[in-house]
């Protein structure tokens, strides 16, 4: 059964005639005769009756009626719905992203997205970044934010460097001082998240590169516990400068530049997989915003 075919029934049962609805769908009477003649033959029932007032619809075409003008409407819901997606004005948008970008960095930009597409619904699920990125190549998610991870079967866009900040509590002896070094650091108890991680990553590397070895290490499984541990002095922290921002204005942390070692910094990328096409819609809207990035995480 054809869409031309159901529209055709439709255009005939509206007007009671057959030339005028021809004329309305701008096909030839033939031509319209031929698609109610395949209709009848796949329902196997007669839809119309000629009368002298015109075309009636015979009690099959009355029952089939109701459920030709559904799919007739489910039909144009569908192209709305399309239109719809590709303009970004509605639709879903599932995103994978590693937990220190859906705490720290999302909730800005969500917000800002929501407020231009504000009948998008927007899923997130998180994971470390290797979890996204299987989230991504699997198709679970449209769009994955993570640390940097190379794959022939997946698109990186960058939208965000990342920087690590030693954290240390007001009534800390680092808290007056103007710099520390490397070498001051490692006398320290270091506070660590997730061995899993870049963090641990990059200051592991920070410290063989001066050729250092921290005097003792707290590991904890999340940057919120972290902050506590440093706030109550049991040691000190290098966290991302967003996720300590509110707690530096209130006062309760101390950041203290660190004169040496290597850059404490990550860069956060987009994945992708390109075998989607070209972005567009919800998503073409969400990856513009991702390159506004570094402007609205500062705002």
């Amino acid at each position: 059964m054809l869409l031309a075919q159901v529209q055709s029934f439709l255009e005939v049962a509206r007007r009671g005639n057959v030339s005028r609805a021809a004329e309305a769908i701008y096909v030839s009477q033939p031509t319209l005769t031929a698609r109610l003649h395949a209709l009848e033959s796949e329902l196997g029932e007669k839809l119309f009756v000629r009368t002298r007032q015109g075309m009636r619809l015979t009690d099959a075409g009355r029952a089939f009626l109701p459920f030709a003008e559904r799919a007739s409407q489910a039909v144009l819901d569908g192209k709305e719905a399309i239109a719809e997606l590709n303009s970004a004005s509605a639709g879903h948008l599932l995103i994978g992203a590693a937990p220190a970008i859906s705490t720290y960095l999302l909730p800005p930009l969500l917000e800002r997205f929501a407020a231009a597409h504000p009948r998008v619904e927007v899923a997130v699920r998180t994971g470390h970044s290797e979890d996204v990125l299987q989230m991504v190549l699997k198709s679970e998610v449209q769009v994955g934010l993570g640390r940097e991870l190379r794959h022939h079967d997946i698109e990186l866009l960058p939208f965000y460097e990342e920087e690590l900040g030693l954290m240390v509590a007001p009534g800390h002896h680092f808290a007056g001082r103007k710099s520390v070094s490397m070498a001051d650091l490692a006398g320290e108890q270091l506070i660590l998240f997730d061995r899993t991680s870049s963090y641990y990553e990059l200051t592991q590397a920070s410290f063989a590169s001066a050729g250092l070895t921290p005097r003792g290490m707290f590991e904890l499984d999340n940057i919120e516990a972290a902050k506590k541990m440093v706030e109550r002095r049991l040691g000190v922290a290098l966290l991302p400068k967003t996720a300590v921002a509110g707690e530096v204005a209130a006062g309760t942390l101390r950041r203290v530049p660190i004169a040496d070692g290597l850059p404490l910094r990550r860069r956060l990328v987009a994945m992708r997989r390109p075998d989607a096409g070209s972005p567009s819609g919800v998503v073409a809207a969400f990856l513009d915003l991702l390159r506004q990035a570094e402007q609205i995480i500062s705002a």
